[in-house]
């Protein structure tokens, strides 16, 4: 069979110059990506050459060339200029770094916080320029909303509202759906969705005119169903929804939404290891007796040990979230969706397309694996034996590592 013949050198010379004028042009970091992806084209190259014809190696060599730089290059930038941005939740975690690093490039930064003089905004009045406001917001309240909705309008009369970025969240309870009060759904929703809601819709008239830009932080617990994060994930998933809502109505406007969807990040509500063992214990005091007989309080002892152990695998580098958020604020054409942390593709894999049975396993797995409850274990009064010949012999499984939250 006639093959056709192997570009000859010079041709090779063309290619290589054009591919290296691309290179040059892509803005790259060099590091392990590039290097894999370039490791990966030698590879497929080599294959290319013994498995096909030259027209169609070279098809795949340049489509497979334009995915690779595509997907590494850092998109084009808008400047700074005198950009001005509203962070919520700037007392700790990723608001704070946000509006550290967002004020040190220039831009004019509203950060609401929780107490003016708390050690969040002490830090941040230390370490920021005189362009840093701080402005105390509770979501839960709506005067807080409609004084921070003037606030932010006398402070960028000459500058315009460039972005929103709502980062305040709240959870307060790590149990099952029937162990958890109503009153925490609640809690969630008000600061989560309906507070985040109250403020972006008083402030779309100035977002609107810039065209600017809307970035929340959400969590994978609002996509998949994470064991004992039912009020938290609820109101994530709520939340979520409504910004790609929003991303549809507010197309014509050109204004731009994204989401963060970040893993688990050592913050400081993260860390605190009091604060998550008082919530505890107030989930004790609050519950009806018949309801903790049935379940039994080593039950909540073992879910409150797994989801502490879990956190202990928590990234300490909060870099990748703060950068996922500046590139939603900053770059030409943002993503709808940011996933900044370890493993959250496998997760989102496993999540989309494997059995619901692997799913729920995989979340027990590496979240936190229910024992089981008091009323169920053999030979505790309101058990069947029919039921305890059908039950696991194992009640207690050995706890699990998280990887996201």
């Amino acid at each position: 069979m006639e093959r056709w013949p192997w570009p000859s050198g010079g041709a090779w010379l063309l290619v290589a110059a054009r591919a290296l004028l691309q290179l040059l042009r892509a803005d790259l970091r060099l590091g392990r990506p590039l290097l894999a992806a370039l490791a990966l084209l030698a590879a497929l190259d080599w294959l290319c050459q013994r498995l096909l014809p030259p027209p169609a190696a070279l098809a795949v060599l340049a489509a497979a060339g334009w995915i690779a730089l595509s997907r590494l290059a850092r998109p084009p930038r808008l400047p700074v200029a005198t950009r001005a941005v509203l962070i919520t939740g700037c007392d700790s975690g990723f608001g704070k770094e946000t509006a550290k690093k967002l004020d040190a490039m220039g831009f004019t930064v509203l950060a609401t916080v929780l107490e003016l003089d708390g050690p969040g905004a002490l830090e941040l009045r230390a370490c920021c320029s005189p362009r840093l406001r701080l402005l105390q917001l509770d979501l839960t309240k709506p005067a807080d909303i409609s004084r921070a909705l003037e606030f932010t309008k006398a402070h960028t009369t000459s500058t315009g509202l460039w972005g929103l970025v709502n980062n305040a969240g709240h959870n307060n309870v790590v149990a099952d759906v029937e162990l958890s009060p109503v009153a925490t759904f609640r809690s969630c929703m008000e600061v989560n969705f309906f507070g985040a809601l109250e403020l972006t819709k008083g402030l779309l008239p100035l977002l609107r005119r810039s065209r600017g830009r809307i970035v929340t932080v959400g969590s994978p617990a609002g996509d998949m169903p994470y064991p004992c994060l039912a009020a938290y994930g609820t109101s994530k998933a709520a939340m979520a929804l409504l910004m790609d809502t929003f991303s549809c109505e507010l197309l014509p406007w050109g204004v731009k939404v994204s989401i963060i969807q970040p893993g688990c990040f050592k913050t400081e509500s993260v860390q605190n290891v009091g604060q998550w063992e008082q919530r505890k214990q107030l989930l004790l005091a609050s519950l009806p007796r018949e309801l903790l007989q049935a379940y039994g309080e080593d039950y909540i002892e073992h879910l409150h040990g797994q989801f502490l152990h879990s956190l202990r695998l928590a990234l300490p580098d909060l870099s990748p979230v703060v950068d996922a958020i500046t590139d939603a604020l900053l770059a030409a054409q943002p993503r709808r969706r940011y996933y900044p942390g370890r493993g959250l593709g496998l997760m989102y894999f496993i999540h989309y397309y494997l059995p619901e049975g692997l799913r729920r396993r995989f979340l027990q797995t590496f979240f936190i694996n229910h024992c089981l409850p008091r009323a169920l274990r053999p030979g505790q009064p309101g058990s069947t034996p029919a039921q305890d010949a059908a039950l696991d012999p194992d009640p207690n499984p050995g706890s699990s590592p998280v990887t996201a939250q």
